[in-house]
């Protein structure tokens, strides 16, 4: 076919109006999510992309206007042409790709590569979880003449640090990845977490352990490099609301298990006096078991991704990974290893002498695999990725952020901290302090880190149980944004009822730590207020984040900034709940932190209402609303140009708010 498919029209015409034909494009084996670029410049700069189901109308290139403007480009398409006095151009969607019936986790593609990230994700929450159950404990340690409000305030301060770390460095860790591709960036947070947890397990004193802690951090873009990763394998939308289940499942199974392992392993010779009394290594190093073991499973999720996860950057994908061919490669080892010696008396084929079935084979050459070209040739300028969409995703998700790390970091020690003895009221109180409820109460639970563990497993089973069953459902019937926005009103009533815990009747008298069915009941209760909260919020947070992004060329840096935002939050969250929660346990206020909490949740929900959800292509739309006339109908856009558009021609140079070179 011609390039030049402009008709023919009269002098008089072309300077009023411009010819128009009708061009159809038919995509041949193309996913159907995949983009098509508008091209208004010559020089080969586009301006958007077209999202799926789209239908636009662009004028043909005629007279001095064929350099200016130019149709849609979609690679390995076949065009049909026919005159018409509009141009409509058609990108169908491939029925032979398009999965009939809904989602569901037997349909959901590439379950190969979500096990791997899974697993890779899975040894991160048990690290953290783990450290949660006896860090209040391992701070003691270091000095045991601290009171309980000073450790507080450091257990926040370390928690902080690792989050800390990461903001420095999580944009850079996602702009890295888009560059470079994901597995790289993935290998190097696994690394980086696991080195941090040996030197941590050996710590001796605070600053120490933080200097580790905040080395992890730094090295750990790890979040937002999975969130980009799966939805690249992941590419249709009715599948979102599982895929990007997998990463708060995954801290959910590591809240049922971590805790477990951190609570069990911690302080082996102290515990276990008769097996590991001896062990003099394990009396200098009390907390170093469950860091070991965190390494061993850091080791073990860094060698799964490098010899089975596949890199998912387009740019990227064609290379020859060496990881992956080693793999393949000892993959028949292991198989041989797992089916043991074959039996003396087994099936085997036999060669035929039948003529008829005698097939010449003639010797060929392999074709090299085919180099498949990236979509988007370069990446939208970072000036224009901060739309108000944008900005309110991440305000919220940073909210979001903000209270959760913050619930987590005083809810641990909310439950190591001893219970109140009115006969022997702790020293940092005041000497005439008497306890006025509902207001003003102190003290905490007084389990010891098995007891935390087995508390935060509590959380982990309800959070995982929802996950699997209840949460596809309710997001399917509401709808993301909506099921996001109703869920997160539970958090305040969470936070507000969690302090009141330590009013409930023991039947142990203090300073024992609190027992019976009543404190474990309302512990689950208010445990299970939160955990439907999170397990709601949490997944709807991360699609938002997904689909706000301006442009799909951008997205691994949309999720490294909100790594950033997020880490911000759960810097500065931490270290604000520890100052208060020890604050007001030296006051008399144990639920000080806690209601302030509270309202910074209530913010949270109040600023859902500021957020839309997007769907991965705003420039496009932008660009539409500015100089169309655009309908928008399930997904569908239908862009029709005024009568006489030759104007057309210098609106590129004027509109730099979103020019960007080349993203095809």
């Amino acid at each position: 076919m011609s390039g030049n498919n402009s008709t023919k029209t009269n002098k008089s015409d072309e300077s009023s109006n411009q010819s128009w034909s009708r061009r159809k494009i038919i995509t041949e084996e193309e996913e159907p999510n995949e983009q098509t670029a508008i091209n208004t410049n010559g020089d080969g700069s586009s301006y958007g992309t077209v999202p799926p189901n789209t239908t636009a109308y662009v004028p043909n290139k005629t007279g001095e206007q064929a350099n200016a403007i130019q149709p849609l480009q979609r690679r390995e398409s076949v065009i049909e042409e026919e005159n018409n006095e509009d141009l409509q151009i058609e990108i169908p969607v491939d029925a032979k790709r398009e999965k009939n019936g809904p989602a569901s986790w037997s349909s959901l593609p590439h379950k190969k590569q979500l096990i791997i990230l899974t697993c890779a994700r899975l040894s991160e929450p048990l690290v953290q979880t783990s450290l949660r159950s006896y860090l209040f404990y391992q701070l003691k340690s270091f000095d045991t003449s601290l009171p309980d409000s000073v450790i507080a305030s450091q257990a926040g301060i370390m928690q902080g640090s690792f989050a800390m770390a990461q903001l420095t460095t999580a944009m850079l860790w996602g702009r890295f990845s888009d560059r470079s591709g994901r597995k790289t960036v993935l290998l190097i947070g696994l690394s980086g977490t696991a080195f941090s947890c040996l030197g941590f397990g050996f710590a001796q004193s605070f600053w120490q352990a933080m200097i580790f802690r905040m080395i992890g951090g730094a090295l750990n873009g790890n979040v937002g490099v999975m969130r980009t990763m799966i939805s690249e394998i992941v590419r249709e939308k009715k599948y979102q609301s599982r895929a990007f289940l997998i990463l708060p499942m995954c801290g959910n199974i590591g809240t049922i298990i971590g805790p477990i392992l951190g609570g069990l392993l911690a302080d082996p010779a102290g515990n276990y006096p008769g097996l590991f009394g001896g062990i003099q290594w394990l009396k200098r190093y009390p907390y170093a078991p469950p860091n070991l073991l965190s390494a061993v499973f850091l080791a073990s999720a860094c060698l799964a991704v490098v010899f089975a996860l596949e890199e998912t950057h387009e740019m990227y994908a064609h290379k020859e990974d060496w990881g992956i061919k080693a793999g393949r490669s000892i993959k028949p080892f292991f198989c041989r290893l797992g089916r043991g010696n074959p039996s003396k008396h087994e099936y085997a084929n036999i060669p035929s002498t039948d003529p008829s079935t005698i097939v010449e084979q003639t010797p060929t050459t392999p074709k090299p695999p085919k180099r498949v070209a990236p979509r988007y040739k370069n990446r939208l300028p970072l000036r224009q990725i901060f739309t108000y969409n944008v900005i309110c995703t991440l305000i919220s998700h940073a909210l979001l952020a903000f209270s959760m790390g913050t619930f987590n970091n005083i809810w641990y020690s909310f439950l190591s901290t001893d219970v109140y003895n009115p006969t022997h009221p702790s020293k940092s109180l005041p000497t005439d302090y008497s306890p006025h409820p509902p207001l003003k109460f102190t003290g905490g639970i007084g389990l010891p880190p098995r007891d935390v563990g087995l508390a935060m497993s509590i959380l982990g089973i309800i959070g995982i149980t929802m996950q699997l069953f209840l949460y596809p459902l309710v997001n399917t019937r509401l709808g993301t944004i909506r099921s996001w926005r109703i869920f997160l009103y539970g958090f305040p009533i969470a936070y507000t009822l969690a302090p009141f815990l330590s009013l409930i009747p023991s039947l142990s008298p203090p300073p024992s730590q609190k027992t019976g069915p009543l404190i474990w009941i309302s512990l689950t209760c208010v445990l299970l207020i939160q955990t439907i909260a999170r397990t709601f919020a949490g997944p709807a947070t991360t699609i938002l984040i997904n689909n706000c992004s301006p442009h799909p060329s951008i997205l691994g840096t949309i999720h490294g900034i909100g790594q950033t935002a997020s880490s911000a939050a759960r810097t500065i969250g931490p270290a604000i709940g520890g100052y208060l929660y020890g604050a007001g346990l030296s006051g008399g206020y144990v639920g000080l932190a806690f209601w302030v909490l509270a309202g910074m949740a209530g913010v949270t929900a109040f600023a859902s209402n500021f957020v839309r959800e997007g769907d991965g292509h705003e420039l496009f739309r932008i660009m539409c609303s500015l100089i169309f006339d655009i309908e928008t109908r399930n997904s569908s856009i239908n862009v029709k140009f005024p009568p006489i558009s030759f104007w057309l021609a210098t609106w590129p140079q004027n509109t730099d708010i979103i020019r960007f070179p080349s993203i095809q």
